[in-house]
């Protein structure tokens, strides 16, 4: 049984897009490959389109799941969008299962123009991680889309730099979300901490104390700490020692 769904606004490319066995034939520029999936980069009418194509679910039991990895980094982009966090275009996305069991299965999304993700800019040293303007704004970007998933009681669980692309203007867009779920009492509690405390990773060497603290409040919406945010920072800050 396969179910796969292409936007009514990309009929057009329904040769190349309109099939799971169609998009599997896709040749393109490899981005990232591992145990489960790949991504490769297609063009197409001068857009360029990012195709991430899942060959397992994983061992066992994960197989016969019913929420798969495609199927919820779709609907979360899908979410992302709803809740106005910046996100790419789910162009099509589909499964394949033969007696209950995962096949296949692929997400296409479209390409956000002039973007970087942050860990490239670090590693690449770019001159607007110096300039404390754009530091503050995109950090205010930052804060307000973390916000605004925690408020729904979702957590990202891969809240890393890698995973926000900023444009040339400046604005930021969240990527990348198979994992990505809503929890609610002590276990959102953990998890709001572990997505700070993935931000925080590369923060406490790129930024100063100052700047991380500033993300901090803008998080939260607060000119000044209280006592439960500074319970939170401690955990936050201790969160991977000695899982490193």
């Amino acid at each position: 049984m396969a179910a796969w769904k292409l936007a009514p606004a990309y009929s057009q490319l329904s040769e190349d897009f309109g099939s799971l066995a169609a998009v599997f034939a896709l040749q393109g520029e490899r981005i990232t490959k591992d145990a489960i999936s790949e991504v490769i980069r297609v063009e197409r009418q001068g857009v360029r389109y990012y195709v991430k194509r899942y060959r397992t679910a994983g061992k066992g039991l994960r197989r016969y799941l019913a929420r798969t990895r495609v199927t919820t980094e779709c609907r979360n982009l899908k979410r992302f969008g709803k809740w106005d966090v910046p996100t790419p275009e789910v162009v099509a996305a589909g499964l394949q299962r033969h007696n209950g069991a995962f096949v296949c299965g692929a997400l296409i999304t479209r390409e956000l123009v002039g973007t970087q993700d942050l860990a490239y800019l670090v590693n690449q040293r770019d001159p607007r991680l110096l300039q404390p303007d754009w530091l503050r704004s995109v950090s205010q970007q930052v804060a307000a889309i973390t916000r605004r998933l925690h408020d729904h009681h979702f957590t990202h669980n891969d809240l890393k730099w890698r995973n926000l692309l900023v444009d040339e203007a400046g604005k930021v867009f969240l990527i990348d979300c198979p994992s990505g779920s809503f929890w609610w009492g002590p276990v959102l509690s953990y998890r709001i901490i572990k997505d700070l405390a993935c931000l925080d990773k590369v923060a406490k060497q790129q930024l100063t104390r100052t700047q991380r603290l500033r993300f901090y409040l803008q998080y939260r919406g607060r000119e000044r700490l209280n006592g439960s945010d500074k319970k939170r920072i401690r955990k936050v800050v201790g969160f991977f020692e000695g899982r490193e």
